[in-house]
């Protein structure tokens, strides 16, 4: 990996490339002038991993630079501080790093330390250890706990401490709503919560004119856009695959007074073989798929994108809003919806300033011909 050179004066500069990149490169499918969504310029993520390197009795937070000259070989960068996270992990880092250095305990075969905070000011430290987790160490991480006013996990080969919860809550404030979203360690959340934020309030907003109709939404995760859509449709039937995930979303919808929601585990796979009337046990038909007048899908496919099947499954509905984190991906998908729907909008969300990645929203409507 690369470490990102946060200049906060180039922060315009860097978003004017990126906006101009991927206006080239989707030039070929006529879309709509591009919204684009700027992130703050540094301590965006609300979550950070870093390794602990230990020299002699120091110890220290670090990430690893690929040798340009050497791919084989990789540099040991020091970390005292790391603009992209969030201005609660920053407060933190030298604060825990003392703390581990006065306790043999809590430093001993420490390997890895992830920060998981939040807009609304929880911070969750998982410390993942090469050494089983004893009663002392428990003790040591409590008091640490206190001290630093934090919530810790402990973790190490076939362990895992909870001295606390497992999740801290999140609460977004999208168009004047607040939503809150329970977000579980070590599962996927949106790093970048200010972007996450006007991602929502985009997906919203292209879909108000929905009412009255359904939506089908899959790779739902822990329900980020599930809990923020539910207004906009009659009824809402989200899928994922990860029972963490799948736990967390029912957990979010419940904490959000959320009723017209179904979320079923299965993968998108599965759904589209349901849709083609599979039976699939009692599962299936739970979720009365007859019932339903899917009018929308929105789909936020892993950085793969969607094989060509998928995209043939999603050609079939109305309304598409494809939400992705890999443009590349997303202009080849482009190419088969293309050819049944037309882009009506088309947004680009700096969820990861300082690097080359970008996140894109699409809406796609089905052509009148």
């Amino acid at each position: 990996m690369s470490l990102p050179v946060v200049e906060p004066g180039r922060y315009d500069q860097q978003l004017a490339a990126k906006r101009e990149r991927m206006i080239q490169q989707f030039a070929r499918f006529a879309p709509p002038p591009l919204e684009v969504f700027a992130s703050p310029a540094t301590h965006y993520r609300q979550r950070c991993e870093f390794r602990v390197w230990h020299e002699g009795d120091d110890l220290f937070y670090a990430m690893f630079e690929v040798d340009p000259e050497d791919p084989k070989r990789k540099h040991v960068i020091r970390l005292d501080q790391y603009p992209v996270a969030s201005r609660a992990i920053n407060e933190l880092m030298p604060r825990l790093r003392e703390a581990l250095l006065e306790s043999q305990v809590l430093r001993r075969r420490l390997f890895q330390v992830e920060f998981l905070t939040t807009l609304s000011g929880e911070t969750l430290v998982t410390l993942i250890y090469h050494r089983p987790l004893d009663d002392a160490w428990e003790v040591a991480a409590r008091e640490l706990q206190a001290r630093l006013g934090i919530m810790i996990i402990g973790r190490s080969r076939k362990q895992r401490l909870v001295l606390e919860r497992d999740h801290v809550w999140e609460r977004l404030e999208v168009e004047g709503r607040e939503f809150r979203y329970q977000q579980v360690e070590n599962s996927f959340t949106q790093p970048n919560a200010e972007i996450c934020r006007a991602m929502l309030a985009w997906a919203r907003e292209v879909t108000r004119h929905s009412q009255g109709g359904d939506l089908v939404e899959l790779y739902c995760g822990n329900g980020n856009f599930t809990v923020a859509l539910a207004e906009n449709f009659r009824r809402v039937l989200a899928t994922e695959i990860s029972r963490t995930s799948v736990a967390s979303a029912r957990e979010n919808l419940a904490a959000n007074g959320i009723d017209n929601v179904r979320v079923a585990r299965m993968s998108a796979e599965e759904f589209a073989a349901a849709l083609k009337g599979d039976k699939g046990g009692r599962r299936v038909a739970e979720m009365a798929l007859g019932d339903h007048d899917f009018s929308t899908v929105l789909v936020d496919p892993p950085r793969a994108g969607l094989d060509e099947s998928s995209c043939r499954q999603l050609s079939e509905y109305r309304r598409i809003v494809y939400i992705s984190c890999n443009p590349d991906t997303l202009a080849g998908n482009l190419e088969i919806l293309c050819r049944t729907h037309e882009v009506t909008r088309f947004a680009l969300f700096d969820q990861f300033p300082w690097t080359h990645h970008c996140e894109c929203g699409v809406l796609l409507e089905r052509r009148a011909d």
